[in-house]
């Protein structure tokens, strides 16, 4: 087999698209069913909403890892730290720094209406994601191992 396509059956790797395509499909349909508006494709690549594309990425990439290499490999202790610290981040700096910015916008139009100091520039929100997200996200990634296991043979 060639090598380029060596990346399709890469099972670990696999596993992390695939999560984190169906968690990005999942918020679409998710914000479609609550918002009962049009369909909005463009969330595939957003971030922030449920469940946390994040975090099922890193969860699905350590279980993937756990499957074959074990719980006491070093490489899974590498993997799951890693999710950890992505996961802290997706819940905690980055949902601050998205609030933080909300904020700052509201002192900038608050200061440009009262014509004290014009702007034109906004401070982009990120939102990162609440805690329940996270731990949907993680528990979707979990899962899809088991689940690319039984479709694919990889």
């Amino acid at each position: 087999m060639h090598p380029i396509f060596e990346i399709f059956t890469n099972f670990p790797l696999v596993c992390a698209a695939v999560a984190w395509f169906l968690a990005q499909l999942t918020k679409v349909i998710i914000t479609f069913i609550i918002n009962r508006d049009e369909l909005t494709p463009s969330l595939v690549v957003s971030s922030g909403g449920m469940p946390s594309s994040h975090s099922a990425t890193v969860c699905a990439l350590t279980t993937a890892i756990a499957k074959l290499e074990g719980f006491s490999s070093p490489l899974f202790a590498i993997c799951f730290v890693l999710s950890f610290i992505v996961m802290y981040d997706a819940a905690g700096v980055r949902r601050s720094a998205g609030e933080q910015a909300k904020t700052l916008n509201q002192i900038i139009e608050h200061l440009s209406n009262q014509k004290l100091f014009p702007i034109d520039n906004t401070v982009r929100e990120i939102f990162g994601h609440t805690p329940f997200q996270v731990l949907v996200g993680a528990l979707f990634g979990i899962a899809v191992p088991f689940v690319v296991r039984l479709f694919f043979n990889i």
